[in-house]
């Protein structure tokens, strides 16, 4: 997200145009990111809230993976490019925030801000707004009855296939990924040893070499979105009681893991925002490379017009390719 939907944000206090918290309040941060934007003489407590673990390391005191506590004086929503998430958080700050307390939400063109502005206006919310920094910030009164604001905002699990749970703003959070199908059907049937699931998302590949290899000793799922891992905590539990599984809320760029593993599996990222970045999922493939104990394998599905090919062959004795259709390849890598 740009350092610009920050900025947005804390405009309306920069300018007056709402009282600035003082001492002694308590304000709570959505969507919560580090920057310099906070005016002077902002000084209430901030509660910062942040579930994707890059962007969690990058603040500072008192930042949580999950909102908790009530009657918070005040509120800032800062917006992102799914549109789950961010009627989400502003669920949860109409939740949080006592009667009559300051609400500021911000983004830009890009993370549907406008469409959020028409949405809580048809919802009866009695706002004001001001664009800046390519973006639009908007600011309310928690209304003394939000019940139904927050029933309309609040976005419910989704329950795929008749046995996953998913929610909003997850990575494929209504259907199996046709990427990770893919390579869910090129799973061993024998595997017995330890297993690594970079970028787990809510379970899924997981679940599927649980199922296909039931002697596997045990899986370990990382994943930085600490909702999606806390879902596939779920899904494992549902679908796999007696699997030993651990889970690892981690940003594998900059945590590897502690441990060396059999097999690593994943379906990994590639996009940050709205651009392609393949060195997303260049660094996960180093990271596995690493994590692998001799002789261990990599298993990855990717976009075929993805350049991974030099990576694998950089990190790995052996490498190359099982199958791939029209949209995905699914290739190994042997340590």
């Amino acid at each position: 997200m740009s350092r610009d939907a920050l900025k947005t944000l804390f405009h309306p206090f920069v300018t007056d145009a709402v009282p600035m918290p003082g001492e002694g309040e308590r304000v709570i941060f959505l969507g919560a990111e580090a920057g310099n934007a906070r005016p002077e003489g902002f000084d209430a407590e901030i509660t910062s809230v942040q579930p994707f673990r890059p962007l969690f390391r990058a603040l500072r005191n008192n930042a949580f993976p999950e909102a908790e506590g009530e009657d918070y004086d005040g509120a800032l929503v800062l917006c992102g490019k799914h549109r789950g998430d961010n009627e989400n958080r502003i669920a949860e700050a109409l939740a949080r925030v006592k009667v009559g307390g300051l609400i500021v939400v911000a983004g830009g063109k890009e993370d549907g801000i406008q469409p959020i502005r028409t949405m809580l206006l048809k919802l009866g919310i009695i706002l004001d707004y001001a664009p800046k920094y390519h973006g639009v910030a908007i600011w309310f009164a928690r209304p003394e009855d939000a019940s139904d604001a927050i029933k309309a905002l609040k976005k419910t699990a989704v329950t795929v296939e008749g046995r996953f749970q998913a929610a909003p703003g997850m990575f494929s959070h209504d259907r199996i990924d046709a990427g990770s199908e893919l390579l869910a059907g090129r799973f061993p049937t024998d595997f017995d040893g330890n297993v690594a699931d970079f970028g787990a998302g809510w379970g899924y590949l997981s679940v599927m070499l649980a199922e296909k290899s039931p002697r596997v000793n045990r899986i370990d799922l990382f994943e930085a979105d600490y909702r999606a891992l806390e879902f596939a905590k779920q899904n494992l539990a549902h679908n796999c009681p007696d699997l030993q599984a651990r889970f690892f809320w981690q940003d594998l760029g900059a945590e590897p893991p502690k441990e060396k593993y059999d097999m690593v599996i994943m379906n990994p990222p590639f996009h940050e925002a709205q651009a392609a970045d393949p060195e997303l999922g260049r660094t996960m493939i180093r990271t596995a490379a690493a994590a692998l104990k001799q002789g261990g394998r990599l298993m990855i599905v990717a976009n075929r017009g993805l350049p991974y090919e030099p990576v694998l062959a950089e990190a790995f004795r052996e490498y190359g390719e099982t199958c791939r259709n029209s949209k995905f390849k699914v290739m190994w890598g042997k340590k």
